[in-house]
């Protein structure tokens, strides 16, 4: 027996922010001082590294929660189940619910209990629990989801990735154009066919790297330095990423008992466009192959970096035809995988 996705459901806030839209801001060094080009060169060079052309935010009376709550109707639709079957909500988000106009975290109640009083499941058994995972928090859900139904603890359950990290950025920094808002949703059951998950693998690198995704200061020496924003030290986060990830991918794969050209689609955390090519070029290295044509689908040029969203969010959209040039078939082997604050890394491999 093994688990497989039943359902999936996504919701990207209709809100769209283009890279023009930060001409404005005033960005900063980290000390404070100015930079030596105007904000058109920033924004270039941005694009330039990120693919990123604009992104998606939550509208003013949504949160986290709240979109979660969407992708979530529409993952239990598509699987054509009675919520009130989970066994398990799994929700993984990295700042609760923020309102707009301010960053403090709302997480009492926790944000599964949130969405399961939103769906008015009755069910006092359908256990509901958030989990802290960095951006791979969505996968890092599957797996736990994976142990409970392999464990016999739990038949059917639903897995969230969800955030507005709109909310939470230092307007000062422009790292803030990176991130954006949404949510992703499936459903996990047992699978005794030849589909589902065939292999996976989880790290977490806590000593020199734990610091590398962090809450800190703005940039702005004029603003409140007790009011804490997410920041990253972008170079070691790209090291560690290419040093990592393809290494856990290769464990995975080779622990699937497939080989590389089984591989149809890789489905990669929506990090940084450049920063993904050069994962996915290193796991082909790993075993002296070039990258075939077409095998990464990519979301971030038009929904940015949504953090736990993006690699649920990518699934929807390639499963539905959403992504131009992409398609997947019945019996496709792809690879799960993500990076992010802890820094963790994970991966699993996966029929389709």
């Amino acid at each position: 027996m093994k688990i497989k996705i039943t359902g999936v459901g996504s919701y990207i806030p209709e809100v769209k922010v283009a890279n023009i839209d930060f001409d404005k801001n005033v960005f900063l060094n980290e000390d404070g001082s100015p930079f030596a080009y105007p904000n058109e060169v920033v924004i270039g060079k941005f694009k330039n590294i990120t693919g990123i052309e604009q992104r998606r935010y939550a509208a003013p009376n949504q949160c986290s929660s709240d979109l979660a709550f969407l992708a979530s109707q529409k993952a239990i639709e598509n699987a054509g189940i009675d919520s009130e079957t989970l066994d398990y909500i799994i929700f993984a988000h990295n700042f609760g619910d923020v309102k707009p106009g301010t960053n403090q975290s709302d997480i009492i109640p926790s944000l599964a209990t949130r969405v399961k009083h939103k769906l008015q499941i009755k069910n006092p058994k359908c256990v509901a629990y958030d989990i802290l995972f960095g951006c791979p928090g969505w996968i890092e859900g599957v797996l736990q989801a994976n142990a409970f139904i392999l464990s016999g603890m739990a038949k059917r359950c639903l897995v969230i990735g969800a955030e507005t990290l709109s909310r939470v950025v230092d307007d000062h920094d422009r790292d803030s154009m990176i991130y954006s808002d949404g949510a992703g949703a499936t459903i996990i059951e047992a699978s005794d066919d030849e589909t589902g998950m065939l292999s996976y693998e989880s790290a977490t690198f806590a000593n020199d790297e734990a610091g590398y995704l962090f809450f800190g200061k703005s940039y702005n020496p004029e603003v409140n330095p007790d009011i804490k924003y997410i920041k990253m030290f972008g170079r070691k986060i790209y090291e560690f990423a290419l040093s990592n990830v393809p290494a856990a991918m290769k464990s995975c794969l080779d622990n699937s008992g497939l080989g590389i050209d089984d591989v149809k689609k890789i489905l990669i955390h929506q990090a940084n466009e450049k920063m993904d090519e050069a994962i996915i070029h290193r796991f082909y290295k790993l075993y002296g192959k070039s990258v075939p044509k077409d095998i990464m689908p990519m979301s971030i040029h038009e929904l940015g970096n949504s953090s736990v969203a993006t690699v649920p969010t990518l699934f929807d959209l390639l499963i539905r035809g959403k992504i131009e040039n992409q398609e997947i078939h019945k019996g496709d082997v792809i690879i799960f995988a993500s990076v992010g604050a802890g820094m963790n890394v994970n991966a699993f491999v996966y029929r389709y």
